[in-house]
């Protein structure tokens, strides 16, 4: 059931990406405006409320705050496709945000109470395969949707789809002990407490592998999030596909490869990180400088579609094999009561610097290209945004060390 939730949080957000160019065509937007709209209006308050969000659920029920949260946003989904204005579909996205901001960090906690550390990394991969599945039926069924009806019910139809899932999550997910898979669970002899905010984050401001993954992730996610939001929208104006050949193409593409990648760094995490711990950081490390080169080439090879398709899928499987190592690592860098915040903390970093910028940043470049470029500048301006995967990795490599030092020892506690 978390799994299923987080689905519907990606395919709120990858629905617009889809959407795009009917959006454009009847609202008269500009690449910036619609940049804006995947990610500066979706990540302002997602970011920033995830912290209050994730401290209310740290003290109170994880289950519930999740329950609201899907409600609201989904209520926001549908309400986006009433939009008439910018303006309007504006507000509605910060209302999607709203609400999504309560759903990640309280299902990390959750996930890490339910499994012990030596199996977390894939049980987290497997939640995030809401990742690729999210962001795939958010292409398929919006495009199917978009092109035989209109883009307007696209957004209505899942929408509703997800309020109607919320109290069915309610009544089917249980409340776990806070750290009962933990070496030493909770027990009268060793009591969970009640953290104070400010000792989370004190904890975590001391610790530079915090900080060096919150951004090399930051980075990876402007330019993961941008081309998932924006690839629709290259297949057709540089590949010349249709709203849904492209939708499907994108689909699969995201699919097959997302799902193969997150799974892989789940796995390969559980497996070498017991031995030792600078694993969780060099892993996406690797993944992030394989991905740049065949990102590349995958753009460039618009005269043969699948050998494009064949290039994409790999990159696109690396790009995201950082989300089970690295929301792993997140949580042993605390003890079990701060888990929620300190994930809400890596994700506030995360979001505002990849999911804020990513989108409205490539939107931006083809804008200014297109003068000389024409249609073909939002490709150019994607193929550009792959130095950022090259940033993201210079980081993670910088976090390698530190991690082995930061890392929380329950039994030396």
């Amino acid at each position: 059931m978390l799994l299923v939730v987080y689905t519907f949080n990606f395919l709120d957000r990858q629905i617009l990406g889809i959407l795009v160019q009917p959006i454009k065509a009847e609202l008269g937007l500009t690449d910036t405006q619609l940049g804006a709209l995947g990610g500066i209006a979706f990540a302002m308050l997602y970011s920033t409320l995830a912290i209050p969000l994730a401290l209310i659920a740290d003290r109170t029920s994880r289950s519930w705050v999740i329950t609201i949260s899907l409600g609201v946003w989904s209520a926001f989904t549908a309400l986006c496709g009433l939009a008439t204005s910018f303006w309007q579909l504006f507000a509605f996205r910060i209302g999607v945000g709203v609400g999504e901001a309560g759903g990640v960090a309280p299902s990390y906690a959750m996930i890490s109470d339910y499994f012990p550390p030596h199996k977390r990394a894939k049980a987290l991969a497997i939640y995030s395969l809401g990742i690729p599945i999210g962001l795939a039926g958010g292409s398929i069924l919006g495009g199917f949707i978009a092109a035989t009806v209109d883009w307007r019910t696209a957004f209505i139809v899942v929408g509703i789809a997800g309020v109607v899932i919320a109290p069915i999550f309610r009544l089917v997910v249980r409340e776990p002990a806070r750290g009962m898979s933990d070496p030493v669970p909770p027990s009268p002899a060793n009591p969970v407490e009640r953290v104070p905010v400010g000792r989370v984050f004190a904890i975590l401001a001391k610790k530079p592998s915090f900080w060096l993954m919150g951004f090399a992730a930051g980075f990876s996610s402007m330019c993961g999030y941008g081309l998932a939001y924006w690839m629709p929208s290259v297949l057709i104006r540089s590949f010349g596909f249709e709203l849904f050949d492209a939708a499907l193409y994108m689909g699969s593409v995201l699919l097959v490869g997302g799902s193969a990648g997150v799974l892989l760094g789940g796995v390969l995490a559980d497996r070498l990180g017991g031995r030792d711990k600078g694993v969780y950081a060099k892993l996406p490390m690797i993944a992030w400088l394989i991905t740049v080169p065949l990102f590349a080439g995958g753009l460039m090879a618009s005269g043969s579609p699948w050998l494009a398709w064949a290039l994409l899928l790999i990159p696109n499987g690396f790009n995201i094999l950082w989300l089970g190592p690295v929301t792993t690592a997140v949580q042993g860098l605390v003890p079990p009561p701060m888990r929620a915040t300190a994930s809400a903390s890596f994700l506030l970093i995360n979001n505002l610097v990849g999911l804020g910028l990513g989108s409205w940043i490539m939107g931006a470049m083809a804008d200014s290209m297109k003068a000389s470029l024409g249609d073909d500048a939002l490709r150019w301006a994607a193929i550009a945004a792959l130095g950022f995967y090259l940033v993201a990795a210079a980081l993670m490599s910088l976090a390698i060390k530190p991690l082995r030092r930061d890392w929380w020892d329950q039994r030396a506690a």
